[in-house]
């Protein structure tokens, strides 16, 4: 009798471990489309702001057909535009500041990128998203806010994200650093403006 039972019991825990593993989505890489997908920073400083996009050059988001698992996205620092400042001259003075040294170093460092650690869904495609983010070789963690939707074949994940650039080694004009800068000091934060758009490989 007692063999019977631990058999039955058995069975029975084979049979949910079965079940259970049957249940569970597979996990899939979408493949991120840089030509489909963006990327818009935003800087601001005492007496204005300015902005500008950065291409994309690869990615992908993990997911289960019903939840975001992961992802990572790498950018092409060296393809950072001005899109605020019309007078070609000036905005060639400061697109020549941002890939100096003094900013992002592009020589050294023509790529960034983002990996995500976790994601916690908080509401209907809302997550609360953790990850490192590198520039010029430095990383640091990172927490945001993001909207993720699946359509069709297609994931989209829309995000603003801040950064504080003194982390990545980036003090040009900083008030941490620097002193009586007064109206030519620059803000420590500056804003990405994400959106991923990715696709199923097997494009199911």
């Amino acid at each position: 009798m007692r063999n019977k039972l631990f058999k039955f019991g058995a069975l029975g825990v084979m049979a949910f471990a079965a079940f259970s593993f049957a249940e569970r989505p597979a996990v899939q890489a979408y493949k991120v489309n840089p030509k489909e997908s963006s990327l818009q920073w935003k800087g601001k400083k005492v007496t204005g702001e300015h902005s500008g996009k950065i291409n994309l050059a690869s990615g992908s988001l993990n997911w289960d057909g019903k939840t975001l698992k992961g992802g990572n996205f790498d950018i092409d620092v060296t393809s950072i535009t001005v899109t605020d400042i019309t007078d070609a001259e000036t905005n060639a003075k400061l697109l020549g500041h941002l890939k100096s040294d003094d900013f992002f170093g592009v020589e050294k460092f023509p790529k960034a990128s983002f990996v995500i650690t976790s994601a916690t869904p908080t509401g209907d495609n809302s997550y609360l998203v953790k990850g490192k983010l590198t520039i010029k070789s430095i990383v640091n963690d990172v927490e945001f806010p993001a909207q993720v939707k699946a359509e069709g074949k297609k994931v989209t994940a829309t995000a603003k994200i801040t950064v504080d650039r003194t982390k990545y080694d980036i003090k040009f004009r900083s008030t941490n650093f620097f002193e009586n800068l007064g109206d030519k000091a620059i803000a420590n934060d500056f804003e990405l403006d994400v959106k991923l758009v990715a696709s199923s490989s097997d494009g199911v």
